[in-house]
């Protein structure tokens, strides 16, 4: 239990497992939409696969990652206050508004890897309140 608390102790891990409760995302679309870089995406799905809070599921050169049904059902009431939490907090609403933006685009992981620049200013763009 401690790895677990641990694991959820950081904002950018919060942050991810927000994302991937709406739907499963390879790391390119996490490092886009939360405007991280690979290695940090990376390293902090690293550690949420590790606590068993994610699984990856790899699709020739991509994995794509997504909350562990295990983990919906072993701590469901943690997760269901996780829940609660990102739809009352601001940072994680901005997460999903981006989310949402770059879903209804064409862009996709390729587009990202061409010109990662480019789909930033159209988030940018996109989710300037």
């Amino acid at each position: 239990m401690e790895k677990l608390f641990k694991t959820l102790g950081d904002e950018n891990r919060l942050r991810i497992l927000n994302l991937l409760t709406i739907e499963e995302l390879c790391v390119c679309e996490i490092e886009v939409v939360l405007d991280l870089t690979q290695s940090n995406v990376s390293r902090h799905l690293a550690k949420l696969r590790s606590a068993g809070l994610i699984i990856g599921d790899k699709d020739k050169q991509w994995i794509h990652y997504k909350v562990s049904d295990g983990v919906r059902l072993d701590n469901r009431h943690l997760f269901d206050y996780l829940l609660d939490k990102f739809q009352g907090t601001t940072v994680y609403q901005q997460d999903k508004n981006r989310l949402k933006s770059y879903k209804e685009s064409s862009y996709t992981c390729q587009t990202i890897r061409a010109d990662r620049a480019f789909v930033m200013n159209y988030l940018e763009a996109e989710n300037s309140f």
